[in-house]
């Protein structure tokens, strides 16, 4: 099941109300247990074609039904207009020819997943709160935004999976924020890049994706850094790499709710 809500993020430069989707495990209805929580950015292209930016969603709903896994997924829409997706999804100010300078809401953005966002859905629903059962996932900047997040707010978030991320925005400072960052045990990351979505000369994105995941192995978090070849740097390869993060990050695995004090 999938509930589909309108939402606001407060003090974001557009207050057009956005989609906020929540899918609940078939066994949620009658089960009573508690369920771990996976949020994931760009929510409008994870379940729906008919919702997804270019007509072709993850196949999220599809591989649930499926796998059957006991998860509760949190999709947030972005704010498309212009360029306020880049905005609202890097923790940083850049600049790229193409789009000019950028000045990042990344935090303003984690700060609303964190102390509005997660408490709401931990009061709504029959969730495992803590740290543990708490996992963030993104593509693209969606990726950039969950290292991101797994670094900054590790008290928050313990396992994360960063597909294609942008590692080009915000220059030096998100291998900083890693160095910098006090990882709690324990923390696993996956993170990869499609060997297809750049000229082979051009081969940044992935020397950066193995600095990256060096920095977080010395940091202490466990990490799967793949390539992934001939992948493209759209949906349709981000949902067949959909298993493939779910069996890294770990069972995902419900648990009875506590009894009431006196009960």
């Amino acid at each position: 099941m999938i509930h589909v809500s309108r939402i606001q993020i407060p003090g974001m430069e557009t207050q057009t109300p956005r989609r906020l989707y929540v899918y609940l495990p078939p066994a949620y209805g009658n089960s009573g247990l508690r369920y771990p929580v996976l949020y994931m950015f760009d929510g409008h292209n994870v379940f729906y074609d008919s919702h997804a930016t270019y007509g072709k969603s993850w196949g999220m709903k599809e591989y649930l039904a499926r796998s059957r896994q006991p998860v509760i997924l949190v999709g947030v829409e972005c704010n498309p207009e212009g360029n306020r997706r880049l905005r609202e999804y890097s923790p940083w100010d850049f600049t790229r020819p193409e789009v000019g300078t950028i000045h990042g809401q990344g935090k303003q953005t984690m700060d609303w997943f964190v102390e509005w966002l997660k408490p709401e859905i931990d009061r709504r629903y029959r969730t495992l709160p803590d740290r543990e059962h708490c996992w963030i996932a993104g593509s693209s900047m969606g990726g950039l935004m969950s290292l991101y997040a797994v670094s900054a707010y590790n008290k928050v978030f313990s396992r994360a999976a960063a597909l294609s991320p942008s590692l080009w925005a915000g220059g030096s400072q998100l291998p900083a924020l890693i160095q910098a960052a006090a990882f709690a045990q324990p923390t696993r990351v996956y993170l990869d890049t499609g060997t297809g979505e750049q000229p082979l000369e051009e081969h940044g994105d992935m020397a950066a994706l193995f600095e990256t995941a060096a920095l977080l192995t010395r940091a202490g978090a466990e990490v799967s850094a793949q390539l992934v070849p001939g992948a493209l740097h759209n949906e349709a390869a981000w949902e067949r790499r959909i298993p493939t993060f779910f069996d890294y990050l770990g069972p995902l695995v419900p648990e009875p709710q506590a009894k009431e004090a006196g009960a």
